[in-house]
């Protein structure tokens, strides 16, 4: 599909229908590499960019988890940055942060009539084919917040054998459309995380309904490129992931997940 037959995100749309959200400011450019590279950049140069809301038509550096590469056609995607203000919320509750963003992804879908699901960390999945992804990094006092969702490529055009798209799936969404949800998802979801000081029962209990991963034989590869293979039991008040191995729980902060066994 030629760029001329995509939309562009209209930057003034999105402004006029997220006033009564935390979002500060909303910034449209047509490429660049990262945009979580960017924002994390003006925050080290010391600006404040609590609240800003950063989206770009094309990635021609993005970046997954580890630092793999993502890239795909020119306004086929939602691909944001978030910058959340992390002050009066311990760093114990940041790590719910891309969880919830998943989560108002997938229920922002869901709202589609997309069958959606949460693979742990940080996928959002349909089936076997991926969505989405989230990719979080802090830099203190914020944690900037990225999200690729795949709307309008098709089977030729995806960045990679597993990718999914909407289109693909049979919806044809509207990018400012989507945005807006999830802008007012995320900024009321993290109303309550503030005021909870972490993860809500609703979050908590919320995510772990929509997690693909609990209840399914996993892979866990961790840091350091120890392996543990298991049966993923459930998510901590800490959104660390509990995985039964031979008995023993292990509690996992970070790693690398591959289903085995759907449960």
């Amino acid at each position: 599909m030629a760029i001329s037959e995509r939309p562009a995100i209209d930057a003034n749309l999105l402004s006029s229908a997220i006033t009564d959200t935390e979002w500060r400011r909303v910034e449209v450019v047509e490429e660049t590499g990262s945009t979580n590279a960017d924002l994390t950049s003006r925050a080290a140069a010391g600006e404040d960019i609590g609240g800003a809301v950063l989206l770009a038509e094309y990635q021609s550096a993005g970046r997954g988890r580890h630092g793999r590469s993502w890239s795909a056609p020119a306004r086929s995607q939602i691909s944001m940055s978030v910058a959340v203000a992390t002050e009066g919320v311990p760093p114990v509750g940041w790590g719910w942060l891309p969880l919830l963003t998943g989560l108002v992804v997938a229920q922002t879908v869901r709202d589609l009539g997309v069958d959606a699901g949460l693979k742990w960390p940080n996928d959002v999945l349909v089936g076997d084919g991926k969505l989405a992804g989230i990719l979080a990094e802090v830099s203190a006092p914020v944690v900037v917040i990225g999200l690729g969702l795949n709307v309008s490529f098709d089977e030729t055009e995806r960045p990679d054998p597993n990718a999914v798209s909407l289109s693909m799936l049979g919806h044809a969404a509207d990018r400012n459309e989507l945005v807006i949800s999830l802008l007012q998802g995320l900024s009321a979801r993290l109303a309550h995380w503030r005021a909870a000081a972490g993860a809500d029962a609703d979050l908590a209990a919320d995510y772990r309904n929509a997690s693909t991963t609990i209840g399914t034989q996993v892979r866990a590869v961790l840091p350091g490129d120890s392996e543990i293979v298991g049966l993923a039991t459930g998510i901590d008040d800490a959104g660390r992931l509990l995985i039964d191995d031979a008995g023993t729980t292990v509690t996992v902060s970070a790693g690398d997940i591959t289903h085995l066994r759907q449960a």
